[in-house]
């Protein structure tokens, strides 16, 4: 059971998270950055 997991439905799961993880830390080092350098 395990096993069938791991092959098939986990990876796309891991693949689709660390998707969703690289956008938000895309979007944190914009607003980080927005937040940086609009301040005047």
């Amino acid at each position: 059971m395990m096993y069938d997991m791991m092959s098939g439905g986990m990876m796309w799961g891991m693949g689709l998270f660390g998707l969703l993880i690289l956008v938000l830390i895309v979007l944190a080092i914009a607003a980080l950055a927005k937040f940086l350098f609009w301040d005047k």
